[in-house]
C-alpha cells in the first residue's frame, strides 16, 4: 500500500502507511548542495539518472537528505561537505568492497556508501541500489 502525505499541500511524498511520521517541508533540491564542490552536484545527477526510470520510485528533500522511495524509502543520499553519503536498505546484510558501513535497522539492514564523483556512480553501484530498490 502507498499513501500520499496529507499533513499539508507542502508535501508530495509518498509513503507506506497512511499518516506516517515524516518531516513535511518543501526543500529543494539545489539549497543542499549549496556550497558544495560541482563534482557532487554532478555525481547527484548521474545517480539521479540511473535510478529514476525504476518503476513507482519517487524523489522527495527532506530537511537535510534527499529520500528516495518505491512506498517505503530505499535509498537516502545526504550531501555532506566533499562526499555525497549514501545510505541504501536490504532484506539481507549485503558485502561488497564499496560498502563502508553496515548497520541493521528495524528487521532489515542500513549499508552505506561514500562517493566523491560521477565516475564512482558505476554499474556495480547502480546493481546495488537495484537490490535494495527491489526489496523496497
Amino acid at each position: 500500500m502507498v499513501a500520499n502525505c496529507i499533513c499539508s499541500d507542502k508535501c508530495e511524498r509518498t509513503f507506506k502507511s497512511p499518516n506516517q511520521h515524516h518531516i513535511c517541508i518543501d526543500q529543494d533540491f539545489d539549497r543542499l548542495f549549496e556550497g558544495r564542490p560541482d563534482e557532487l552536484v554532478e555525481a547527484f545527477d548521474k545517480l539521479l539518472v540511473g535510478v529514476i526510470d525504476w518503476p513507482d520510485c519517487t524523489v522527495g528533500a527532506s530537511t537535510k537528505t534527499i529520500v528516495f522511495a518505491k512506498g517505503r524509502a530505499w535509498l537516502i543520499v545526504r550531501p555532506m561537505r566533499s562526499q555525497l553519503d549514501l545510505k541504501f536498505y536490504s532484506d539481507e546484510k549485503i558485502e561488497h568492497g564499496m560498502i563502508t558501513k553496515h548497520a541493521p535497522f528495524r528487521n532489515r539492514w542500513a549499508h552505506h556508501v561514500r562517493i566523491k564523483s560521477a565516475s564512482e556512480i558505476d554499474n556495480a553501484l547502480i546493481r546495488l541500489l537495484h537490490r535494495s530498490w527491489a526489496d523496497a
